[in-house]
């Protein structure tokens, strides 16, 4: 089993930027590949992000390219989202989730663990 320990969601004007964490624990060696994903009130989980804890290979969803960056510490287990130029549009409930498959997956249902989420909140 993997656990996943989302946190650093909040509230922040449009235009802003926030971080957030992702700490895995457990059977960590069996997660190969971590992604993002975000679901907004009454819509379907949507994909933000992926990353390979191997060589740092991301893939992003064209909503957030050029905004969002993910990056990893191998050595804390901890994956980041920081999430720059906000907009409200970006409110949402957003989760990391990992894999153990080694392909950059965009759909939930590829994802073996899933964290908590933190809620992100963008005022207009």
């Amino acid at each position: 089993q993997v656990q996943l320990v989302e946190s650093g969601g909040g509230l922040v004007q449009a235009g802003g930027s926030l971080r957030v964490s992702c700490v895995a624990s457990g059977r960590t060696f069996s997660s190969r590949v971590m992604g993002w994903f975000r679901q907004a009130p009454g819509k379907e989980r949507e994909f933000v992000g992926t990353i390979r804890w191997t060589g740092g290979s991301t893939y992003y969803a064209d909503s957030v390219k050029g905004r969002f960056t993910i990056s990893r510490d191998n050595a804390k287990n901890t994956v980041y989202l920081q999430m720059n130029s906000l907009k409200p549009e970006d409110t949402a409930v957003y989760y990391c989730a990992a894999r153990t498959g080694s392909g950059l997956a965009t759909i939930p249902k590829e994802y073996n663990y899933w964290g908590q989420g933190t809620q992100v909140t963008v005022s207009s």
